[in-house]
């Protein structure tokens, strides 16, 4: 069965050049023309990829965004923003809420499915990881099967991204990485995003992690490594 993409945007002409451009890779295609209808179909069809953009008509991508995360029916289905912005606070913001990757409009079509492509593959199990590891580090716990982190027992709201982070970093405690080695492991090497994104997550993934937060140390001027809790 063909992976789904749904696709959040109130302009006709982008719709059709995306659509005509995922069937072309062997996708199947829902669209919806505002925030509330694609709040209501990614609830319904549970798609295995949303397309958002962040300038809609009602509710903005920003808040579908954030909606998503917080519903546990769609709070794991990958999203790629699409902005006619471009500026890093919008990019920020989004990543923050937990978007998984996004690309400026006008956008390059075979980079968007090269991107749309990579984020799927990072979705997918990878072979050979061990299903029913757990990791512990004092409170902080991570079970890989289940992909559920808890701390002092109670769940931790997690993005995918923030979760690849926090479980890289935790098999390797105390080895230092840079910025870039972290976006390989976590994001990919052939997906088009910069340091900053790394930046990003490791904020939203302290903040979530409390007074345990400060287990992921900055080594300045190279990059970031975990201790113990």
């Amino acid at each position: 069965m063909n992976q789904r993409i749904l696709i959040i945007e109130d302009e006709p002409d982008i719709i059709e050049v995306l659509k005509y451009n995922l069937e072309k890779n062997h996708f199947s295609v829902a669209s919806a023309a505002s925030g509330e209808a694609g709040l209501k179909a990614a609830g319904e069809l549970l798609p295995d990829l949303v397309l958002l953009d962040l300038m809609l008509p009602g509710i903005d991508g920003l808040e579908v965004c954030r909606r998503l995360r917080d519903d546990q029916r769609t709070r794991d289905i990958p999203v790629v923003m699409l902005t006619a912005k471009g500026t890093e606070s919008d990019v920020v913001v989004g990543l923050t809420l937990g978007a998984d990757d996004y690309i400026v409009k006008p956008f390059n079509t075979s980079e968007l499915m090269a991107r749309i492509k990579a984020v799927l593959r990072r979705t997918e199990p990878r072979e050979g990881e061990a299903q029913g590891e757990i990791l512990t580090s004092g409170p902080l716990r991570v079970d890989l099967s289940k992909h559920v982190a808890s701390l002092d027992g109670a769940p931790i709201e997690l993005t995918l991204s923030e979760f690849k982070l926090l479980t890289f970093l935790m098999k390797k405690k105390g080895r230092v990485f840079t910025r870039d080695q972290l976006l390989d492991a976590v994001v990919g090497p052939d997906v088009f995003v910069t340091a900053r994104n790394i930046d990003v997550h490791v904020a939203a993934l302290r903040k979530k992690l409390g007074k345990y937060g400060g287990c992921i140390i900055t080594v300045r001027g190279v990059g970031y490594r975990f201790e113990e809790a």
